[in-house]
């Protein structure tokens, strides 16, 4: 269940917590999430997740917020899948970040959300200017005869996972990598819009996809799947500019293998499988389709590929 702020909702409270922004929901967060399931249950009490809408650096440094993995009901549907019962998305401003450690953990943690006991990571911080770390929470728990566990990290290729490492992942084009430390496909989503139907013309009719507000891959083109209602149909999709039209404009175009039906208006959710080149020029049509027609037939293999393997 989600649920936004912390009014009207007091029977819920009384639980075991995890507080953080838990962005894209990676394996480091999941290991966190099963000690706090695990201690939650063992005591019969709510599991809650205590995350902020917007990220505490959208208001303090909006100009050094990265964009995010996934949106805050993405991060609830998939922490509730894995049997949290409360995402707490608490509406961030300007008082509760101005509260001091101390004050947030007696305030909100003990006042407001009676907490039982708390899970974390390592590097985790609270209060104003990030002053509190694990060490002053694990004291502040036991003066207030509360549980307190400690997580170690998940790595990968020898570097802690965390969504910083994931974005660095996303952003180089690396989407094996990613789906690696997240512990499944990476995703975005955007509404089909219509486009100059270029691709239509040669053959390779695509879903224009606007308003994506998480994340994008590097530029190039991508194998993966795009997810129309609850079917899965492999996907080419290219990212970027069209240099061949002389087109600068960057967009996200998806090229649905099997599927004819007209979605304009909905939202299509594309899957990422890898990165299969980089964005090209092309010297005329014919060299660009067939090109379009080695990209789709690579699509279809590595997207077959991956659903054999599961």
């Amino acid at each position: 269940m989600l649920i936004r702020g912390l009014k009207g909702f007091e029977a819920c409270w009384g639980g075991m917590l995890s507080i953080g922004n838990f962005d894209g929901v990676h394996r480091g967060h999941q290991l966190i999430i099963q000690t706090l399931i695990h201690q939650a249950r063992s005591q019969k009490l709510p599991a809650i997740v205590f995350t902020f809408d917007p990220h505490p650096i959208h208001l303090l440094r909006p100009e050094l917020a990265p964009p995010e993995l996934m949106g805050i009901e993405e991060r609830a549907a998939i922490l509730q899948s894995l049997g949290v019962d409360y995402v707490v998305a608490y509406p961030t401003d300007r008082a509760l970040l101005n509260l001091s450690p101390e004050e947030f953990f007696q305030q909100v943690l003990l006042e407001q959300l009676k907490v039982k006991g708390l899970v974390e990571g390592p590097n985790f911080y609270f209060g104003k200017n990030r002053t509190g770390n694990v060490d002053l929470l694990r004291r502040l728990c036991e003066r207030a005869g509360m549980s307190f566990e400690v997580v170690e990290p998940d790595i990968c290729n020898g570097r802690m996972i965390s969504s910083s490492e994931v974005r660095k992942a996303i952003q180089a084009g690396d989407l094996i990598l990613a789906t690696e430390m997240l512990g499944r496909l990476y995703q975005v989503k955007g509404t089909v819009v219509h486009g100059e139907e270029r691709g239509r013309l040669l053959g390779f009719p695509t879903a224009n996809l606007s308003e994506v507000s998480t994340l994008l891959p590097e530029e190039g083109v991508y194998c993966g799947f795009g997810i129309v209602g609850e079917q899965h149909y492999p996907a080419a999709i290219h990212i970027g500019a069209n240099p061949t039209f002389e087109n600068s404009e960057k967009k996200v175009e998806v090229h649905l293998i099997g599927f004819s039906e007209e979605i304009y208006g909905q939202q299509l959710q594309i899957e990422f499988l890898e990165r299969l080149r980089e964005t090209e020029t092309f010297s005329d049509v014919e060299t660009l389709k067939a090109q379009l027609v080695i990209d789709v037939e690579t699509a279809k293999k590595q997207a077959h590929q991956w659903k054999a393997a599961r």
